[in-house]
């Protein structure tokens, strides 16, 4: 199987640490996001890759190429000369997956079961992994107007969200956009057709780095989760 990943975006609200690479090389704990998603995903059995390169393409390219060895990996590129969003950037590789793919969102750090996607419904299109909604902020909780406890940036279980991991089958293509996002445009079609599902994953490590604050707290929390050499 391979593994397709996202890695066009620009980055901005991670500037200055984008203003020369594109965000899925920006270090956490040492090591680039790419490379944690690789490591994962190496652990499944994936070694084959295709990299969709948009921003700092160049750079992008080169660490590959000079670590691919190192990684024991095999990897193609497709590269954006203009925004195509997700599905489009996906749209353009089609040539290349003949046969069920995982597809991964280039800015995001996890530790979930990528087999348990593949299981959870043959005549689906496409899974998603859906992980509970962690509050931004600090809640607190009352008794009519007594304050009981703080919480500090709980889990709220009864909300659940798009990890950014996918499972898709080759069919997928028939919905995707040449230009669009797979997230706006394929999904809510596939889910008026009854082709798509979610798989919830409970007790998983999931962050998706958006803020250098994220980076900072990440960087704390990797080295907890992952053990890979």
């Amino acid at each position: 199987m391979k593994a397709v990943i996202l890695a066009g975006g620009y980055g901005k609200r991670l500037r200055p640490l984008t203003d020369d690479k594109p965000k899925p090389l920006i270090e956490i704990a040492g090591k680039p996001i790419l490379e944690w998603q690789i490591l994962w995903l190496k652990s499944f059995g994936i070694s084959s890759f295709i990299i969709l390169a948009g921003y700092k393409k160049e750079v992008l390219v080169e660490w590959v190429t000079k670590n691919k060895t190192r990684l024991g990996i095999e990897c193609l590129f497709s590269m954006e000369e203009e925004p195509l969003g997700t599905g489009g950037a996906i749209y353009q590789v089609k040539s290349f997956l003949n046969e069920d793919f995982i597809a991964v969102n280039g800015d995001i750090l996890t530790n979930l079961d990528i087999r348990e996607l593949k299981q959870v419904d043959e005549n689906a299109i496409a899974s998603i992994s859906l992980v509970p909604l962690r509050s931004p902020y600090g809640v607190v909780q009352t008794e009519d107007d007594k304050i009981i406890k703080f919480v500090e940036k709980p889990v709220l279980k009864d909300y659940w969200i798009n990890a950014g991991v996918y499972f898709l089958k080759p069919t997928i293509f028939e919905y995707l956009p040449e230009k669009g996002d797979i997230e706006r445009i394929t999904f809510p079609t596939l889910a008026e057709k009854g082709l798509l599902r979610g798989k919830k994953f409970e007790n998983v490590y999931w962050r998706s780095i958006d803020s250098v604050k994220d980076v900072e707290e990440a960087s704390n929390e990797i080295p907890q989760v992952f053990n890979f050499e």
